[in-house]
């Protein structure tokens, strides 16, 4: 699984003209499923982005996280973090997992870190076309993939 996190002041997803999900202070995650994923993925990105310290403290230092700070979280699928883009000028996206798999594990994923984090959980829709917008804060961003844990 890869996620892009972004520290955002607030973020929102929009579907047919409609906004399905949005939030303030917290974290904006794209998360892109892979077909070689586990359940396992999904326990250690949740403790990772509930933990991480990313919210800074008085003197300006990154020391707390969207638990500690009682951040809310946006989470929306894109199966196109898993692009190769070596050959040509086409991604080719045969790693992404297909879409029975992938809307599993979204949406596993989803409940585990509602589960962690004190603040609201938004998501996107599933397989929609749709609109993210944000305020990205910092700004900060973070690619974190399951595949690199040691």
């Amino acid at each position: 699984m890869k996620i892009v996190l972004q520290r955002v002041s607030e973020a929102s997803v929009t579907v047919d003209e409609k906004v399905i999900g949005e939030i303030g202070r917290g974290f904006l995650l794209l998360l892109g499923i892979e077909q070689a994923d586990e359940e396992s993925d999904i326990e250690w990105l949740v403790n990772k982005i509930s933990k991480m310290r990313l919210f800074e403290d008085r003197e300006g230092v990154m020391n707390f996280s969207l638990q500690e700070v009682d951040g809310d979280a946006l989470v929306v699928s894109q199966f196109t973090l898993h692009a190769s883009t070596k050959k040509g000028n086409r991604p080719s996206y045969i790693k992404a997992a297909r879409p029975e798999q992938a809307v599993c594990f979204y949406e596993q994923f989803c409940e585990k870190l509602a589960e962690e984090i004190p603040g609201k959980l938004a998501t996107g829709r599933f397989g929609a076309e749709m609109k993210v917008s944000l305020v990205n804060d910092g700004p900060v961003t973070i690619v974190i993939d399951s595949r690199n844990r040691v």
